[in-house]
């Protein structure tokens, strides 16, 4: 039972900031730019990768449009791209071009 708790505890702490940081961040940007990154959201909840990114843990280059990557994101990023979910955010507001969902 205390461990059920626990691990519900530590999910929980890792959930809610992510939550909170991109309510926040949809409210605070433009329409369209808040749509951009409102669809980054998506699609790393649709490949299962939103916990992960919150953790730093996604290498983007397997995600570019470079050589073996998935075509999601149009640039050609270098292997050992773990960017922060900050960043990529930071990214969908000033060069949304880069992202097919935008």
């Amino acid at each position: 039972m205390n461990r059920r708790l626990a691990v519900g505890t530590a999910g929980l702490a890792v959930a809610l900031p992510v939550f909170v940081w991109t309510a926040d961040t949809a409210a605070a940007a433009p329409s369209s730019k808040g749509a951009c990154v409102q669809a980054g959201i998506g699609t790393l909840k649709e490949l299962g990768l939103l916990q992960t990114a919150a953790q730093k843990g996604i290498d983007y280059s397997t995600l570019d449009s470079g050589a073996g990557g998935a075509g999601y994101i149009n640039t050609d990023l270098p292997a050992g791209s773990n960017l922060s979910l900050g960043q990529v955010v930071k990214l969908h507001t000033s060069s949304p071009e880069l992202f097919d969902w935008c």
